[in-house]
C-alpha cells in the first residue's frame, strides 16, 4: 500500500484539526472526481460514524461566491451574438456562421482577461493600438474599405467585451472568467457572510490570478488553509516546470514571510521501476497495456488493480484499450465518457444532416436525395429493422435509382411507416421544426427498443444522450428565432455533440483505473500506466487560439504555452511522485496523423535520473507472421458432392469450367454454395453492364436476319437504328440508372461507337464479296461428355453469342467488350491445356464448337473472338499451331483431344479426395 497519499494526509489534518466543527468545514479540490476518493481516506481515518464535511471543486467554490450561474459554451455564442448584433451596424453584420468562427476566440480572451482580473479597456486598446501600427504605413487614400472594417472590428472590441459582461451578468448567468472577476469582487462581503466556516484549500498548482485573490484573502482573514502537494525535487529546482506555479506561490505569497509552507515531500526520489516503451501506433500501445496488465494479475492473482491507473494521453485509445484488456480485469471504472463520433444514434443525426443539407444544396424545389444517403439511413441498425423497407432497398438497387426526388422516394414507398415519414420528411420549416422533428425520432426510436437485452438498455442510454443534445438546441433556437439556417443549425449540431459523451457505469472505488490526464489531479496509485507519451498528446504543445500575441501575453500577466506546458508537466510528475512502477508508452512512428516526437517528459526522466529510479527502455514491435495469407482449403463434403452432381446433370457452362480453372475457392462460392454478389446501385455502368448492352443491341438488330444471307441494305438500315437500339437496350439493363450525363453518357457513346464500329466491319465484308448468313444469336446450347474415367456422364451447357455460315464455312463467335489479341487464342500443345487461366478464352471457345458439333453436319467449322477493343484485327479464330503448320478448322481429331483436357479438369473437380485449394 502507498502510505500515505496526498489524501490520507488530508484526511489526517481533517480529522485532527477540524473534528470538533466538520458542519462548517469545507474541502475545496480541483475537481469533482477526487471527492470520493477523500471520503474514503476520511473512512479509514474514523471507527465510528461521522458527518462528513462538505467537499467541493474549486468552481462550485467561485460559482458560490459569486452567486452567478455557469452558462453553456454554445448558448454563451448565441448570448455574444444577440449582442453583437445590437451594437454593429447593420450593413456589417455578419452571418451567424462567419460570427461564430472568430467569436469564440474572443470568448477565450475574455475569459482569459477576466480570469487574471485585468483592466479590459486597457488591454483590448491595446490590441487596436497593434493593429493601427501594423497598417501605419497605408496612405488615406489607399484605405480600402475592407481595411477600414477591419479596423472598425478592433475598435468595437471594448465596446463588445463590456455589453457581453453587463447583458450576461444582468441575466445572472456567466462564463468562468465572469464568474472569477465578480466572485473578487464580491469577496469581502462573501468573507463577512461566511465568518463561522473553515476552508481547506488542497491538491491545487496553478492558480489564476482570482484564485490567488480569493484563497489569499481567506487565510489572511485566518478563514482557510491551503495544502500544497510538491516534491522538494521540483520545488527547488529552478527550471523544473513541475513546480513553476508553486515556486511562484512560496516566494510572493505574504503568508510564507511568518508561516510554513505546506506540504514539501520527498517521494520522487523514492525507489521506483520506470519502464519506458516504444511501439508502433495507437493500437500496439493498447495492446501492450492490456498485457502489463495481465501480468500483474498473474504475479499477484489475489491483488485488486484499484491502486493501478491507466491514463490516456490521448482519449482516442479508450475503445482500443478496452478490447485489449484480458477478461481476467473483474471491476473496472473509467472516467471519461464514451465519445460521441461513435455513438450509433449520433451518427444517425449526423447522416440525416448530411442527406437533408445536399438535397436542399442540390435542388430545394424538387428536394433530390442522393442514393447513397437514402441507403446508408435505410440500412442504418436503428433504422433497418423497424422501417419496414427491404422492398424499397431492394428497388432502388435493382432499379439503379441513383438520384431520388423526394415524391419519387414516397412513390416507391406507398405505405411508410412513422419512422420513415420522420426520416425522410422534407427539412423545409426552419430549425425548429427539424430539431422538433429529430427530437420526435429519437423518442419513436426508443420506443423500438425493448429492456429485455443488455445491448437495447445500452443503445437507449446512446440514444437517450442525443435526444438531451436536440433538446439543449431546441431550446437555444426557441430563443433566437431569427438564427434559421439549416446550414447554421448543422455547424452547432457538429459543435454540441462533441459534449454528448455517455458515461460509463462503474464502482469509482474499486478495480482498475481508467482516466484521462486531467482526471488523475490529487490522485495517487501504486502502479501508474501512461499513454500516448509523444508530443504534442503530452505535453500538448502550442496552440493559439488567441486574438492577444505572445509578447503583449507575457507583458500583462497572462498564460502562454509555457504556462499550460508547466501544468501538464505537474500532472505527469505527480502522477510519478508516488508511484512504485511505472510503465511510460509511447509511440514510435514520429510521421502521420497520430504521430509525434518522444515526449520530452521521457527524456527529462533519462537526463535527470534520480539515483533510486529504475529505467529501462525497450522497443516492442508486433510480431509478423510467416505467412501473410493462409489460402482456404475446404473438402469435398457429401453434401458438396451432391452438389457437383447436380451441376453435372444440369449442365457446367464454359464459364464456370475457366473459374475452376482460375481459382477453385471461387467456383466453390459461385457455383457450390451458389452465393451471389449483393446487388448494388450502380452509379457508373460497369463493364459487365455495358457489355451485356452491346451484346443485346446486336442480337436486336439482327433478330430479322437469322437463317438469310445478309445485304448492304440490311446493315445500312442496322446503322440507322444504332441509336434508338442502345438507347432502348441502355433502358432495359441499367434501368433508371442516369445515362445523359457523366461518365454513363461517355458509356452510352462507346456503346454506341462499338456498335457502329462492329456494322462498319461487317459491310466492308458483304461488299469485298463475303456471303454471311446468320445462323443463330445468342442461343444456348448442350452437349453431354460421356467418358471412361468420369463417374457420372457430365452435360457442358452454354450461350453462344453468335453463329453464322461465312463462305461455306461455319462460325462460331463470342463477342468480347475487352481486348483480346491473336496471341490470346494460339494453342501450339494440347498438354496442361487446363492448367493455366490463359487459356480461358480457348476453353471456351472450343467448348461451344464441342456443343455444336453434331449440328454442323460435318461442314468445316471455325470457333473464335471478335473483340470490340480490336475490331480492326476482325474475327480471331481459335489457332491450333505446330511448327510452322496452321489450322484454324476444328475437326474431330481437335476436339477429341480437347475433350481429354477437358476430361482431367472435370475428373479434379468431381474427385472427392482433392479438396477446393485456394490461389493465390
Amino acid at each position: 500500500m502507498i502510505n500515505p497519499t496526498f489524501l490520507d494526509k488530508i484526511a489526517q489534518v481533517i480529522i485532527e484539526d477540524y473534528s470538533n466543527d466538520l458542519y462548517n468545514t469545507i474541502i475545496v479540490l480541483p475537481n469533482k472526481r477526487a471527492k470520493i476518493f477523500l471520503i474514503e481516506a476520511l473512512k479509514k481515518q474514523v471507527q465510528n460514524n461521522i458527518l462528513s464535511p462538505e467537499i467541493i471543486s474549486i468552481e462550485d467554490f467561485i460559482q458560490n461566491v459569486s452567486g452567478i450561474r455557469t452558462i453553456d459554451p454554445i448558448e454563451l455564442v448565441f448570448e455574444f451574438y444577440e449582442v453583437y448584433l445590437s451594437i454593429t451596424d447593420v450593413k456589417q453584420q455578419q452571418s451567424f456562421e462567419l460570427f461564430a468562427n472568430w467569436a469564440k476566440m474572443l470568448l477565450q480572451d475574455f475569459n482569459e482577461i477576466d480570469r487574471y482580473l485585468l483592466d479590459s479597456n486597457h488591454v483590448l486598446s491595446y490590441l487596436k493600438d497593434i493593429e493601427d501600427i501594423k497598417k501605419w504605413g497605408v496612405e488615406v487614400e489607399n484605405k480600402t474599405k475592407l481595411l477600414e472594417n477591419y479596423i472598425d472590428f478592433w475598435k468595437l472590441l471594448p465596446n463588445y467585451y463590456q455589453t457581453l459582461y453587463n447583458h450576461l451578468l444582468k441575466s445572472g448567468i456567466g462564463y468562468q472568467g465572469l464568474i472569477y472577476r465578480e466572485a473578487v469582487n464580491k469577496l469581502e462581503a462573501f468573507s463577512t457572510s461566511v465568518t463561522h466556516k473553515k476552508y481547506v484549500f488542497a491538491g491545487f498548482n496553478a492558480l489564476n490570478a482570482a484564485e490567488e485573490k480569493i484563497v489569499q484573502h481567506l487565510i489572511a482573514t485566518d478563514q482557510a488553509k491551503i495544502y500544497w502537494d510538491i516534491d522538494q525535487a521540483f520545488l527547488n529546482d529552478p527550471y523544473h516546470d513541475a513546480g513553476l506555479f508553486v515556486r511562484r506561490f512560496k516566494e510572493s505569497w505574504k503568508q510564507y514571510k511568518s508561516k510554513p509552507f505546506e506540504w514539501i515531500v520527498d517521494d520522487f526520489s523514492a525507489p521506483k521501476t520506470i519502464q519506458v516503451i516504444g511501439t508502433p501506433k495507437t493500437i500496439g500501445q493498447a495492446k501492450i497495456t492490456g498485457s502489463i496488465i495481465e501480468k500483474i494479475i498473474e504475479d499477484n492473482p489475489m491483488a485488486t488493480l484499484d491502486k493501478v491507473a491507466v491514463v490516456l494521453g490521448d482519449e482516442n485509445m479508450l475503445v482500443p484499450l478496452l478490447y485489449s484488456l484480458p477478461a481476467t480485469v473483474g471491476a473496472l471504472n473509467i472516467t471519461m465518457g464514451y465519445s460521441s463520433k461513435n455513438n450509433p444514434a449520433q451518427i444517425l443525426i449526423a447522416k440525416l444532416f448530411k442527406m437533408h443539407t445536399n438535397a436542399l444544396a442540390r435542388n430545394a424545389k424538387n428536394y433530390v436525395f442522393y442514393y447513397k444517403d437514402v441507403l446508408d439511413i435505410l440500412t442504418h441498425p436503428l433504422v433497418e429493422p423497424y422501417s419496414k423497407t427491404s422492398a424499397l432497398v431492394n428497388t432502388i438497387n435493382q432499379y439503379n435509382y441513383t438520384f431520388i426526388t423526394h415524391q419519387k422516394l414516397m412513390d416507391l414507398n406507398p405505405n411508410p411507416s412513422d419512422l420513415f415519414r420522420l426520416l425522410f420528411g422534407k427539412w423545409e420549416e426552419g430549425s425548429l421544426q427539424v430539431l422538433a422533428s429529430l427530437s420526435q425520432l429519437l423518442q419513436t426510436i426508443k420506443a423500438n427498443l425493448g429492456n429485455d437485452s443488455e445491448d437495447e438498455k445500452i443503445t437507449k442510454a446512446f440514444v437517450f444522450s442525443i435526444f438531451k443534445v436536440i433538446n439543449k438546441l431546441i431550446n437555444y433556437y426557441s430563443k433566437h428565432s431569427h438564427i434559421d439556417k439549416i446550414d447554421t443549425l448543422h455547424a452547432i449540431y457538429k459543435q454540441v455533440i462533441d459534449l454528448a459523451e455517455v458515461s460509463f457505469e462503474g464502482e469509482p472505488l474499486n478495480g482498475l483505473q481508467i482516466m484521462g490526464v486531467l482526471e488523475s489531479r490529487v490522485l495517487d496509485f501504486e502502479t501508474v500506466i501512461i499513454t500516448s507519451m509523444n508530443e504534442g498528446k503530452l505535453p500538448a504543445g502550442k496552440s493559439q487560439n488567441s486574438f492577444i500575441p505572445y509578447d503583449v501575453k507575457r507583458e500583462l500577466g497572462l498564460p502562454t504555452f509555457k504556462e499550460k506546458d508547466a501544468i501538464y508537466t505537474y500532472h505527469f510528475y505527480h502522477l510519478l511522485q508516488r508511484a512504485k512502477n511505472i510503465y511510460l508508452l509511447y509511440n514510435t512512428e514520429s510521421e502521420g496523423l497520430d504521430a509525434g516526437e518522444k515526449s520530452r517528459f521521457i527524456t527529462q526522466l533519462e537526463v535527470e535520473k534520480q539515483a533510486k529510479h529504475i529505467l529501462t527502455h525497450e522497443i516492442y514491435n508486433a510480431v509478423l507472421p510467416e505467412k501473410a495469407y493462409q489460402p482456404m482449403v475446404i473438402p469435398k463434403s457429401e453434401s458438396v458432392m451432391e452438389r457437383l452432381k447436380e451441376i453435372a446433370e444440369k449442365g457446367f457452362s464454359p464459364s464456370a469450367l475457366t473459374s475452376y480453372i482460375r481459382n477453385p475457392i471461387q467456383f466453390y462460392f459461385q457455383k457450390i454454395l451458389r452465393i451471389r454478389e449483393v446487388e448494388e446501385v450502380e452509379e457508373n455502368v460497369a463493364l459487365n453492364t455495358l457489355g451485356t448492352i452491346i451484346h443485346e443491341t446486336l442480337k436486336a438488330l439482327y433478330e430479322p436476319f437469322i437463317g438469310k444471307f445478309i445485304s448492304e441494305t440490311d446493315i445500312s438500315n442496322c446503322f440507322k437504328q444504332i441509336d434508338s437500339e442502345v438507347l432502348k437496350q441502355f433502358k432495359v439493363v441499367y434501368k433508371e440508372g442516369e445515362i445523359k450525363k457523366g461518365r454513363n453518357l461517355l458509356a452510352f457513346e462507346v456503346a454506341k461507337r462499338n456498335v457502329f464500329n462492329f456494322l462498319k466491319v461487317e459491310l466492308e465484308s458483304v461488299k469485298s464479296g463475303d456471303a454471311i448468313k446468320i445462323l443463330a444469336l445468342e442461343k444456348t446450347y448442350e452437349e453431354t461428355l460421356i467418358h471412361p474415367d468420369l463417374p457420372f456422364p457430365v452435360l457442358i451447357k452454354g450461350n453462344v453469342d453468335r453463329i453464322e455460315e461465312r463462305n461455306g464455312i461455319i462460325r462460331i463467335i463470342d463477342y468480347k467488350t475487352g481486348k483480346v489479341d491473336k496471341g490470346n487464342i494460339i494453342l501450339t500443345t494440347w498438354s496442361g491445356l487446363t492448367e493455366d487461366s490463359s487459356n480461358d478464352k480457348i476453353i471456351q471457345v472450343l467448348a461451344y464448337a464441342f456443343m455444336y458439333e453434331k449440328l454442323a453436319l460435318e461442314q468445316p467449322m471455325e470457333a473464335g473472338i471478335i473483340s470490340f477493343k480490336n475490331l480492326k484485327s476482325g474475327f480471331m479464330p481459335f489457332t491450333f499451331k505446330v511448327g510452322k503448320e496452321v489450322n484454324t478448322i476444328i475437326d474431330k481429331e481437335m476436339l477429341r483431344d480437347y475433350l481429354e483436357q477437358i476430361v482431367v479438369l472435370l475428373r479434379e473437380i468431381l474427385d472427392v479426395n482433392i479438396p477446393f485449394e485456394e490461389k493465390v
